[in-house]
């Protein structure tokens, strides 16, 4: 005959699992903190920008100057956060698998944006690429001299491009700014893997390419998904090192972030709102797409 515990025991049982104590306060704590910094906030931008109705906020986000500006916030994020996890995955693939003088330096050195005011990365990074820059000068004049060898003079030509003061320069400042969230994200999964896991595979006959695509890429994808949503987030709403760097020329180099603090200095409170709401609702729906990913690829690791 099989005893049936009483509904007292099992309370105590459940309550013995609990790990941290008071778990109703804790929860309360929770959600009122994120009340506060959060969500209240949130909805205040809501509030605020329904003030002018929905035919008003129609009219601001379908505006062109906005539209102008959402597709270079939005384009150079995602271009910027996209190539920085081929870039992240490669540095942090040579900081968890190589020794090396100065690997230590390196790796600090990754985390320097983080760091940085974004002020002081907006002026370095003008100061480079400007056209009288170190850089700059030689990508826009499109010419790099080599070295004389043997008496004779030699050049490099290529296209010129202009860095600073255009939408490229955006792109750049995204660049620098959401290289870390790749590298730290993906660094502590190759750290986990380590290099049996690769002798194994070529031990079972695989390739150096399977290997990658059937063994390491699956482990890491969603620690990629992860990096590439945090580097997107941060670009988006990135304003310090742009405005340095970009000319802010409506229908140019102007991003979403610099048009609401212009509408914010004409007292124009719904209409900077409304792009925050415009923002806001881009991010989420593409964070939630990130968020989906993430899961599909959790199952098929």
């Amino acid at each position: 005959m099989t005893a049936v515990a009483s509904p007292k025991t099992a309370r105590t049982k459940t309550r013995s699992l609990r790990v941290i104590p008071g778990f109703g306060l804790s929860l309360g704590y929770t959600v009122f903190y994120l009340s506060i910094i959060v969500l209240i906030p949130l909805s205040t931008i809501f509030l605020k920008s329904a003030q002018i109705g929905l035919s008003g906020m129609w009219r601001i986000m379908s505006d062109p100057r906005v539209l102008a500006a959402f597709n270079l916030s939005f384009g150079s994020a995602f271009a910027a956060a996209l190539t920085n996890v081929f870039a992240g995955v490669l540095i942090a693939w040579v900081l968890v698998r190589y020794r090396f003088p100065g690997v230590r330096l390196i790796d600090a050195l990754i985390d320097l944006p983080f760091a940085l005011p974004t002020s002081v990365a907006g002026i370095s990074l003008a100061a480079v690429y400007a056209n009288t820059g170190y850089l700059g000068r030689y990508l826009e004049s499109g010419v790099i001299g080599l070295p004389a060898l043997a008496g004779h003079h030699f050049a490099l030509h290529f296209p010129p491009v202009k860095i600073a003061y255009t939408g490229h320069g955006v792109y750049i400042a995204l660049l620098f700014i959401g290289l870390p969230f790749i590298v730290r994200t993906v660094q502590p999964v190759l750290e986990e893997l380590g290099a049996d896991v690769e002798e194994a595979a070529a031990s079972l006959g695989a390739s150096r390419w399977q290997t990658i695509v059937r063994v390491i890429f699956p482990m890491m994808l969603p620690a990629l998904l992860t990096g590439f949503s945090l580097a997107f987030a941060r670009g988006l709403g990135e304003y310090g090192s742009v405005i340095f760097i970009s000319n802010n020329k409506p229908f140019e180099g102007e991003i979403l972030p610099k048009l609401i603090i212009e509408k914010l200095e004409q007292f124009n409170y719904p209409g900077a709102t409304t792009i925050g709401v415009l923002m806001l609702l881009a991010s989420f729906a593409l964070l939630l797409t990130v968020n989906v990913l993430q899961r599909w690829a959790s199952r098929w690791q």
